[in-house]
Order: C-alpha cells, then sequence, then structure tokens
C-alpha cells in the first residue's frame, strides 16, 4: 500500500473558489474534478476535493467524511457527487450500494477497436505479484494462491475473485500526434464499479487508457490486466505502438473522465442528470 500513498501525496491543492460547479443546492453538490486531485484526503490528510467541497459549503454534520457517497482515482477527472445532509448522505448511499446511479465515462485508448460496441466481462481480483494493484483472475493465478499465509501477504490479496462487466461503445477513431498514433475515443459504462476496473479491462483487452502510467505501457501493474499476449484479441495495440503514446502523452494526465451521472434526489425525488465534457 505504500506504492498507493506515495502517489497520493502527489496529490494538487484545489482552493474552494476554484471549484467547477456543475450543480449546488441545500442537499447535494455536483463538482467537476480536475485530475490529479484526490477525492478524498486519506490517512495523511492529502489534499483533497472533499476538503475544498467542505471549506466552501459546509454540510450539516460538520463533518467533511460525511459528504462523501462515492469517489473518482486521483488521476480520472469528471463529476463527483456529496451530500450536504445526514439524508442526503443516507439516500445516495442506498442508491450507490444499489446501482441505481448511472455513470458513464468517456476515455482514449490505445490503439483502433474494431467492434463498436461490446462488453468485457473478466472477473477481477488483487495481484499478489505486484500488490497493491488489481489484474484478471486466471486460474493458474487461482492456483498460486494456494497455501499463502494471509498473515503474510494479506487478506484482501486472498479474497475471491469479484465478477466485473465493462460496457463499451466505440465513439470516435482518432490519430494522436504528428506520428497520427491510431487511439480509440470510448464510452465506458462501469456495470460492477470494481477498484480499477476501467483500467484493467482496458488493458485486459489490449487497449489501455492512454496516459494510464500504472496499467499501460511500462507500468508497475501486470501488463495486459494480467493476461497472456495469446489471450488478447486481434486488434490488440502493439507494444510499439503503445511506447509511441506513452512517449507522446509522458508528463500529460492520462485520458479518462467520469463524463455523465444520473441519480434521484435525495430529497425531492426528482431525477437529475448531468454531463461535462471530457478535457481531452
Amino acid at each position: 500500500m505504500e506504492k498507493l500513498r506515495e502517489r497520493d501525496r502527489g496529490s494538487r491543492e484545489i482552493a474552494p473558489d476554484e471549484l467547477d460547479v456543475v450543480y449546488e443546492d441545500d442537499h447535494v453538490a455536483v463538482i467537476n474534478k480536475p485530475s490529479g486531485v484526490l477525492t478524498v484526503p486519506g490517512r495523511e490528510s492529502n489534499p483533497s476535493l472533499n476538503q475544498a467541497v467542505f471549506d466552501r459549503f459546509g454540510c450539516e454534520s460538520g463533518r467533511m467524511d460525511k459528504m462523501v457517497v462515492h469517489r473518482l482515482g486521483m488521476d480520472t477527472s469528471g463529476l463527483v457527487v456529496f451530500a450536504r445532509t445526514d439524508a442526503a448522505l443516507r439516500h445516495l448511499n442506498s442508491l450507490f450500494r444499489t446501482r441505481k446511479v448511472t455513470r458513464k465515462y468517456e476515455a482514449l485508448v490505445c490503439g483502433r477497436v474494431v467492434k463498436d460496441a461490446g462488453a468485457i466481462d473478466l472477473p477481477l481480483m488483487r495481484d499478489y505479484e505486484r500488490p497493491p494493484y488489481m489484474r484478471v483472475s486466471t486460474e493458474e493465478h487461482q492456483r498460486a494462491l494456494i497455501g499463502l499465509d494471509p498473515e503474510e501477504v494479506g487478506k484482501k490479496i486472498l479474497e475471491s475473485p469479484k465478477e466485473s462487466v465493462t460496457e463499451y461503445e466505440v465513439l470516435d477513431r482518432e490519430e494522436l500526434g504528428e506520428g497520427g498514433l491510431d487511439v480509440t475515443r470510448l464510452a465506458l459504462t462501469s456495470v460492477s464499479g470494481r477498484t480499477h476496473q476501467l483500467n484493467v479491462h482496458c488493458a485486459a483487452i489490449g487497449h489501455p487508457i492512454v496516459g494510464d502510467a500504472v496499467y499501460g505501457y511500462g507500468g508497475e501493474a501486470a501488463p495486459n490486466g494480467g493476461l497472456g499476449g495469446s489471450d488478447l484479441p486481434e486488434d490488440s495495440a502493439g507494444e510499439d505502438l503503445q511506447k509511441g503514446i506513452a512517449d507522446e502523452v509522458s508528463g500529460k494526465p492520462m485520458c479518462v473522465h467520469a463524463r455523465s451521472i444520473s441519480f434521484e434526489h435525495p430529497v425531492t425525488r426528482e431525477k437529475l442528470s448531468f454531463e461535462c465534457k471530457a478535457p481531452f
């Protein structure tokens, strides 16, 4: 976990008056989070969107952690909902828990995705060889866990694989940079909402997210989401293309954005829908 904590320390501070407020009333606030900012501060009180939203709007309980109903990864930009009242917190937690919130993401991925739409149905688990990252669960990987001591490797490593489904739709097929590097713009729906699901699933079909320094080319996580080259589809992005794209976007934010969110207002029960354009 120290690797993730080190990354979290790089979260940049955002002032309350810098917030991109998409919607706000007495019960909820919807914010367009920039890349590079943690949603919540974590144990080390790193700079976070949560702190800025609390400082600007406050909440009924007077506790900033009681505003959080979901989160985005630090490198992911896009829409985040915060609760301002206890009633809103309870209702929004229930909506997320029962999967009654619709969220869609937009991402640029390496290579040219041939199918116009589809679903990625691959179970995910912690990678005991590269903790604390995630990977696709395979029979080989499951067999390797037999006999490991949970006190030594950690209980999370030995948790059962979680069924995970990502739906995708091709929005456009584009070229990146002067070299005309092939990339594809996808609309992604995380049906199951697992940790790092979009990153692992895109990598596992051979089309890692552009700018993904963990699950993409040269990243610390297992290549291809933990799958072997023979398990990848024919249209998967080759290593040379992935390297070229990684060089082209080096130092730039990862290209994944929480583009839209729809949910029932926790008090009025009105259906709310919001959308914001991807910055890439």
